[in-house]
């Protein structure tokens, strides 16, 4: 039996989390949402690694200060849409730790041009997805999403098993 592949999220302030998941719950598939609102990181790292992915996390949760994104506009992902954020922190984050993980990187991790998002539909029909990236972009208003920590996920066939947050920098958490 093979170890569950890992995922790696960055951990939103609590209020977002909570705005965001309640859109996900309102818009994403029931049969399909497995999982909370999130900003993926890394999709596949391997599951035998999981000594070595969990210290590279923690090192670089240390010395990384908790940061501000900011929600910039409706991005339409086809079957379904998402809120783009602007976070030149969380793109550098990224960057840094992809080159820690880079033996490990699948080609969807390791491709440039990562775009940091949070989605809250997916998988629906068409014409669902553009009426509500429609009703989604008329009510838009920039928004700031806290980066608190990361987080280290098994993926489970489906549904993500939490196994550990590393909070970021917690001298400056507390704002």
């Amino acid at each position: 039996m093979s170890t569950p592949p890992l995922l790696v999220t960055l951990q939103m302030d609590a209020a977002s989390h909570a705005h965001f998941d309640a859109l996900r719950q309102r818009y994403f598939p029931p049969e399909r949402n497995h999982l909370a609102a999130h900003i993926t990181l890394f999709h596949k790292l391997p599951g035998e690694e999981f000594a070595a992915v969990r210290a590279i996390l923690a090192e670089h949760a240390a010395r990384q200060s908790a940061f501000d994104m900011r929600t910039t506009s409706i991005w339409m992902l086809g079957l379904g849409n998402a809120y783009l954020l602007e976070a030149p922190e969380a793109v550098a984050l990224r960057k840094s730790l992809a080159e820690d993980f880079s033996a490990w990187l699948t080609p969807q991790d390791a491709r440039q041009g990562f775009k940091p998002h949070i989605t809250v539909q997916n998988k629906v029909a068409s014409d669902k997805a553009k009426a509500l990236n429609q009703l989604l972009t008329e009510s838009f208003t920039a928004q700031c999403v806290r980066a608190t920590g990361l987080q280290l996920w098994r993926y489970m066939n489906g549904p993500w098993e939490w196994v550990e947050d590393f909070a970021l920098n917690p001298a400056e958490i507390g704002r």
